[in-house]
């Protein structure tokens, strides 16, 4: 491991560290146990391409937040084939997706996911960033994942290297108390298609009057959904390395464990008057 990565991942366990003394209250009767995928099928990110055999940098910090915060165990894995399955996945509280591409998983597995795993066993999924640029291609026997992830990834205006103003419309969520209402962050935003508002509870979005490119419609960011008695979450934010050292970031995924198991409160009730207004918004700004 080269010189700069052990001092930024010194850097994020210090991060780290200091989770076990400012978690909330409430911890499982056990450890969750969680599957990370960050397979990619298509466009590898940097923060989950092993490097030298060693975790990637999303992995790294899952794990680490698991250690820290006494919530849960992490496997990760890249290899859908053998880890997706039936079977494997009733070992596991959460499946977390870093993934891209047209994903290896069986039709067996992807109904016993959907359909019993999470609608009727009440477990839970989230996404992270390109979770939204798996399965994307126009193929109707995909809208099993359009409909479970929420929106598929149609290109991202807003780069790496952009710093964009994000607003936060339910800041009580668990998931969103860390930003705040409002707040600025570098990193790659997707804008989507198959975005069903009246599906989803929609937690915050770009703020089209303080974002250049300006464009004239809604772009979330981050939103929840219930799946029968399951719970979906998912975070366009993760394209940068440096975003998984971010401690409100951590926090927020923290927060989302902590709600998927139950532990803390959160509407996922449908908001899609929010999106009407940010497309309004969104438009008048854009002019």
């Amino acid at each position: 491991m080269s010189a700069k990565r052990i001092v930024t991942w010194l850097a994020a366990a210090a991060v780290l560290a200091g989770w076990a003394a400012t978690t909330e209250a409430g911890q499982p009767k056990e450890k969750a146990r969680v599957l990370f995928l960050t397979q990619s099928k298509g466009f590898k990110h940097g923060s989950v391409n092993r490097r030298e055999g060693e975790l990637a940098p999303a992995e790294i910090a899952i794990t680490q937040l698991g250690q820290q915060t006494g919530l849960f165990e992490t496997h990760c894995t890249q290899d859908a084939a053998a880890d997706f399955t039936a079977e494997n996945l009733k070992n596991y509280d959460i499946v977390m997706f870093y993934t891209t591409g047209e994903l290896p998983i069986s039709n067996e597995a992807r109904d016993y996911f959907v359909n019993e795993w999470l609608k009727q066993e009440g477990h839970g999924f989230i996404g992270f960033h390109s979770a939204t640029d798996t399965f994307r291609t126009d193929n109707p026997d995909h809208k099993w994942y359009w409909d479970l992830v929420g929106g598929t990834f149609n290109g991202h205006p807003w780069n790496a290297g952009t710093t964009v103003t994000i607003t936060v419309h339910d800041p009580e969520h668990p998931t969103m108390r860390p930003f705040g209402d409002e707040f600025e962050f570098k990193d790659e935003i997707y804008q989507y298609v198959h975005w069903e508002p009246k599906n989803v509870r929609v937690l915050m979005s770009l703020n089209m009057a303080k974002c250049k490119p300006s464009k004239p419609y809604h772009v979330p960011v981050a939103w929840c959904r219930a799946w029968g008695d399951g719970k979906v979450f998912y975070n366009n934010l993760g394209h940068n390395e440096a975003t998984w050292t971010d401690k409100k970031f951590l926090k927020s995924t923290e927060n989302a464990v902590r709600w998927v198991l139950g532990l803390i409160e959160g509407d996922a009730m449908p908001n899609p008057e929010v999106s009407a207004e940010e497309e309004q918004k969104a438009q008048a700004a854009a002019k």
